[in-house]
């Protein structure tokens, strides 16, 4: 058993892997935002770097997934703004906080995102990839930095970079799932860029994973091992509901709704495969779309 500090602890992934440590039999803590009594609860204030560093002593591993939804809001220079302190910053408070205790954590699993790369066109992305130039890129580099700079300490650090999260419970499933029900559903801009996923059951099976995996450091890709293009994603997903795809939204059309965003998100392509994990032996429960979209929609396959 370990005792596992989580930040983010109620987002789309924390929610599902607090549940999934402590059934490992793992003891969790979690940071939270508001002033709490709770004995299993530490405040911190990463804006005002307000963190108890004496409360920190004692945890075997951290897992760091606080940040601002980079889809919360149309981006607009306050809203870029959010999204990079609220990593950038609290990642720095954070590993600030573990190389000062007198005994630190074993490892720090930090997450980070597939946007590291950039838009890309059909090239095949691993760990070793060189970076993109673009604002989420930018964000990410300097995300993983923060993190990284623990491992002067000796902590052992992952930087996890997420794909595009599939969950039942929110996210980019949940907000495309109306449309597509409506059968409003169709490829984005060309629909030949690629889309690097995971389904949620696996991400959270593959944090438990690197904590244990003395091996796994630096950046770590945490993806599906089949990345598929916006359009594949659009007939599949019209395929498990049942519904057509027949409504394509153009390129100026997506950038006129979600501005500056939509490059970002739905026209940039990533073809990232999670070679780290596969070299180590993890095994995917979920590598295939089709079969990841139907269990999370509860749409059986049909005979």
């Amino acid at each position: 058993m370990a005792r596992v500090l989580v930040s983010g602890s109620s987002g789309l992934i924390g929610s599902a892997l607090v549940p999934s440590l402590q059934a490992a039999g793992h003891e969790v803590a979690r940071l939270v935002r508001r002033p709490t009594q709770a004995p299993n609860e530490i405040f911190w204030n990463p804006e005002t770097g307000e963190l108890d560093r004496a409360a920190l002593e004692g945890f075997d591993a951290v897992i760091h997934l606080s940040g601002f939804g980079i889809a919360e809001r149309r981006w607009n220079d306050e809203v870029k703004s959010l999204i990079r302190n609220s990593r950038v910053q609290s990642t720095k408070l954070l590993a600030e906080a573990l190389t000062s205790l007198s005994v630190k954590p074993r490892v720090l699993a930090s997450a980070s995102a597939v946007g590291y790369y950039g838009d890309r066109g059909m090239e095949e992305l691993s760990e070793e990839s060189p970076p993109g130039k673009d604002f989420l890129s930018q964000v990410c580099q300097e995300w993983e930095s923060a993190a990284l700079s623990a491992a002067s300490a000796g902590i052992r650090v992952v930087c996890c970079r997420l794909g595009v999260v599939l969950s039942e419970r929110g996210g980019a499933l949940a907000k495309m799932r109306l449309p597509f029900l409506l059968c409003l559903g169709g490829r984005i801009g060309s629909g030949q860029q690629y889309w690097s996923w995971i389904h949620h059951q696996d991400a959270v099976r593959a944090f438990l994973f690197v904590l244990d995996q003395e091996a796994l450091a630096g950046p770590v890709n945490f993806t599906s091992p089949e990345p598929v293009t916006n359009a594949e994603f659009t007939r599949t997903l019209g395929r498990v509901l049942r519904r057509p795809t027949i409504f394509p939204m153009p390129r100026f059309a997506a950038r006129l709704v979600f501005g500056e965003m939509a490059d970002a998100l739905f026209l940039s392509s990533a073809r990232v495969r999670p070679k780290k994990l596969l070299d180590a032996g993890f095994n995917f429960d979920y590598p295939n779309l089709e079969a990841a979209l139907r269990h999370l929609l509860q749409r059986p396959a049909t005979t």
